[in-house]
């Protein structure tokens, strides 16, 4: 098998914020019954996570992403066997168990006006989103996924196959000189 690679391998803006590729992170879309979720939760390790928040437990993180919804994040060579033990734990019951993770990018967007240079590029309300928490959303013209791991920092996430534009747009808004009045 070859070495992972992402979309944009090495990419990084500086501007009045930082933009940076974080390069392969492990995936695991999980759909079920919310006690079918709870259950493949315990398996992963972290508590399962109420609405639109981000729950972690050493390496492995579970993010909500709809009420049917919840996406494991993890290292990139341990999610096909994460996943496998999740399915395992969820046997018979109903529920879909994918690995996502080239299927994916993450951009990390960091500084003390990091917020900024989302709110240039999504709907969703930047006040609103506390630390530890996701949003679904745009960002400009495509799907995406936003959430704050720490304060000042920002993870976007989005389809692997939008990467590049996706980067374009957050090192297009974090340009110097380009901060919100």
């Amino acid at each position: 098998m070859s070495d992972p690679i992402s979309a944009t391998p090495d990419a990084r803006y500086q501007g009045f914020a930082t933009v940076a590729d974080t390069g392969p992170r492990g995936m695991i879309m999980v759909r079920g019954e919310p006690a079918t979720l709870a259950k493949a939760a315990k398996t992963a390790g972290p508590d399962m996570p109420k609405a639109r928040a981000v729950t972690g437990k050493g390496d492995v993180s579970l993010a909500w992403m709809s009420p049917d919804e919840i996406l494991v994040l993890c290292d990139y060579a341990a999610a096909p066997a994460l996943a496998d033990k999740i399915e395992k734990a969820l046997g018979a019951e109903h529920s879909l168990v994918a690995v996502v993770s080239d299927a994916r990018s993450v951009f990390r967007v960091e500084g003390d006006k990091a917020d900024q240079v989302l709110r240039k590029l999504t709907p969703a309300d930047m006040d609103a989103l506390g630390q530890g928490e996701m949003r679904r959303t745009r960002i400009a013209q495509t799907a995406g996924g936003i959430w704050s791991p720490a304060p000042g920092v920002y993870e976007v996430m989005c389809f692997r196959s939008v990467g590049q534009y996706v980067f374009d747009l957050l090192a297009n808004a974090a340009k110097s000189g380009s901060e919100l009045a």
